[in-house]
């Protein structure tokens, strides 16, 4: 039998289009992956912030610790994020004495 070049070649190629092809999903199921951990992060930070502002309505040792998270913020474009924002406060307890 003989070896033909361009055969050979050929299937050079397709092996090469196919790891090119197999590279490419791989990269995209990475990405997808990134994609959800971020989400999945960014979703836990909103949970749990909401939770820390609603502990603060009820409990003044939360709300004085949010109020020193937000005015310890490191970038000042975070800090303006919260400017006009009033950190909540207890409300007082109604304890039966007027």
């Amino acid at each position: 039998m003989k070896w033909i070049p361009e055969l050979a070649e050929t299937e050079l190629e397709r092996a090469e289009k196919r790891y090119a092809q197999a590279k490419a999903r791989l990269q995209a199921l990475k990405n997808r992956e990134a994609t959800r951990q971020r989400k999945l992060d960014t979703r836990r930070k909103v949970i749990l912030g909401g939770a820390l502002m609603d502990l603060a309505e009820r409990d003044s040792s939360a709300a004085v610790m949010l109020d020193r998270l937000i005015r310890n913020l490191p970038r000042e474009q975070d800090r303006k994020a919260f400017a006009e924002w009033e950190t909540p406060s207890p409300a007082p307890s109604d304890d039966g004495a007027s």
